[in-house]
């Protein structure tokens, strides 16, 4: 019997979720069908709860729904209720299960295969939504000497570091004679090639950018370059979240790197 999950969110054509979790299955020997649902901006619980009625076992989510999911799981993790926001679902329970994997993915990434301490850095992080909240207490956690997070609406930024003291939060102007070491983009600017208003001097000596937006040349990263800054897309986050999720599903670990590799060789 083959059992069936997919990602839920709206865009969701360009993900490559579906191939990420074919090769995991694949190199586990798991009976898995992964396929995508493109939910409407205001059906996410319809589109969910008609995939389980199905038969759907688990799901991931995408943008713009993190949030969506955590209220839809009447069960969560305790980084699921840390973040308020939800990635991955676990629907063959009673009750639809919440986790959060992009704090794993993320410090997965810059750990092991971009080889980056984390700790005593001065690190910034850009956004406050859904893809933002799933990383702060992982990025705390790893020992950063400080951690700011600016967002478009500082409220929003004030809101989310008011949640996981000792970081701070404000608008992108209050950065300004900033530097930092790691610079993380976790706005959707990237999709639509904007860029956010930072300081151009916000890029210390040796720094990181690192964009969550992956499979493009965003203008994060092209602006971090002329800076001098070293710069790195998501594409490493999502193997390593989705092998986490593939993980809650199935009880297995994937290997992470020789898919990885072969998402950058393509």
């Amino acid at each position: 019997m083959t059992d069936r999950y997919a990602v839920v969110g709206n865009p969701v054509a360009h993900s490559k979720s579906p191939w990420i979790h074919a090769q995991f299955a694949r190199q586990t020997g798991q009976a898995i069908e992964y396929g995508a649902i493109l939910a409407p901006i205001d059906g996410f619980s319809r589109a969910v709860a008609e995939f389980r009625a199905a038969g759907g076992r688990g799901a991931n989510v995408t943008l713009p729904f993190k949030q969506d999911a955590f209220r839809f799981a009447a069960r969560s993790s305790e980084r699921a209720r840390a973040a308020q926001a939800v990635n991955t679902l676990v629907l063959d329970a009673d009750v639809p299960y919440g986790d959060n994997t992009d704090g794993a993915g993320l410090i997965g990434d810059l750990q092991r295969n971009l080889g980056y301490d984390l700790a005593g850095k001065r690190v910034l992080l850009m956004g406050a939504g859904g893809a933002a909240q799933g990383v702060v207490a992982p990025l705390l956690e790893a020992g950063p000497s400080r951690l700011a997070i600016a967002n478009r609406t500082a409220r929003k930024a004030l809101e989310l570091a008011g949640r996981f003291p000792p970081a701070t939060g404000g608008s992108y102007a209050e950065l300004a004679g900033e530097q930092f070491d790691l610079v993380i983009n976790a706005t959707s600017a990237g999709l639509s090639d904007e860029l956010p208003s930072l300081p151009r001097a916000i890029f210390a000596k040796g720094a990181l950018a690192y964009d969550m937006v992956y499979g493009r040349d965003t203008p994060f990263l092209r602006v971090a370059r002329e800076a001098g800054a070293a710069a790195s897309d998501g594409l490493g986050m999502l193997v390593e979240q989705a092998a986490e999720s593939f993980f809650i599903w199935r009880g297995v670990h994937p290997e992470t790197a020789p898919v990885l590799a072969a998402l950058r060789g393509a």
